[in-house]
């Protein structure tokens, strides 16, 4: 696995001549767990960060896309890594009523796309232009498929951003979703052994990225007009034929939370996490077995003066 350098983004608050009140410290803070590692990670050094702080903290299994009702609701209290490309309508009607409040961007360098292991290149000459899937797809079909190509997509409550570019694109292929995260890196593993081919929607940052050589497709670029304008981009008749738009991953809070606990919001406000901080700790979890308590405690005891500035900031 590629090695990478590790910093946090150790912010201070511009201005603050006093700490934050604490608030409710006898109250636990609830932090929603989505589905996937990278997220586990980034919200459990949140979490040990408001533990740092001296409060209560309770992390709440949530799904990525029905999490908004329960934060309006005041039973979840925080959201740590949304994805702009990813992210359901009912998160904008949230924020719009007011019961959900955003609360700045997590600081990762992300991309989303159609992605193969290195070597499906070899077997479909012409990646990783997207043209090349149009002569090439019956290399990807299964019986499932038949007679396009299968893209193993994002699990069904991520989204269809897969099946999406298919259509947009005119592909020849079906877009099949994974079960779950892990199904996506079994797919991966299953190729890189057998040298099979695979298509597959991915993202950055991940370990397996580097572990298992993942490229991604060259896409029309993913303007705002491709989206909504089927007159726009290579196929006339229909929109989304492009890439991903760039993703920004972003948090948000309980409308409440500012009130009930003004410097845990602080915190959570500041802190950014930066892919060279999440990725190996992914690896760690995912590759070489580590829990994510133990991972996430071992970068907190050997990079404190890394995320420490964060909450003494709010709190001294």
């Amino acid at each position: 696995m590629k090695k990478l350098s590790v910093s946090l983004m150790a912010l201070t608050v511009a201005g603050s001549a006093y700490a934050a009140e604490m608030g409710a410290v006898d109250q636990p803070i609830k932090l929603a767990i989505n589905e996937w590692t990278g997220q586990h990670v980034t919200t459990h050094v949140a979490g040990e960060m408001l533990k740092a702080a001296g409060y209560n903290v309770e992390y709440v299994t949530a799904g990525m896309m029905n999490q908004f009702q329960a934060l309006a609701d005041g039973d979840i209290d925080a959201t740590l890594e949304i994805w702009s490309s990813n992210v359901s309508d009912e998160y904008a009607k949230k924020i719009d009523e007011g019961t959900v409040v955003e609360i700045g961007d997590l600081g990762l360098d992300a991309k989303e796309g159609i992605a193969y292991p290195a070597h499906v290149a070899d077997l479909c000459p012409g990646l990783p232009a997207w043209e090349a899937l149009k002569d090439c797809a019956q290399v990807f079909a299964t019986a499932e498929t038949l007679p396009g190509g299968r893209l193993v997509d994002y699990p069904a409550d991520w989204g269809t951003p897969g099946a999406d570019r298919m259509v947009g694109l005119d592909l020849p292929f079906k877009a099949v979703p994974a079960g779950s995260e892990g199904a996506l890196i079994a797919e991966l593993r299953a190729s890189t052994e057998r040298n099979s081919p695979l298509l597959i929607t991915f993202w950055q940052p991940h370990w397996a990225m580097s572990a298992y050589d993942v490229q991604f497709v060259e896409l029309p670029a993913g303007e705002d007009a491709c989206f909504t304008d089927p007159a726009w981009g290579p196929n006339p008749n229909a929109v989304n034929d492009c890439d991903f738009s760039p993703s920004r991953i972003f948090k948000a809070g309980w409308s409440g939370m500012e009130d009930k606990w003004p410097a845990a919001y602080e915190i959570l406000t500041n802190y950014q996490l930066a892919v060279e901080d999440q990725q190996p700790m992914m690896g760690a979890i995912d590759v070489d077995g580590g829990s994510v308590e133990e991972v996430v405690a071992a970068w907190m005891a050997e990079n404190e003066g890394k995320w420490r500035p964060v909450v003494d900031a709010a709190t001294q």
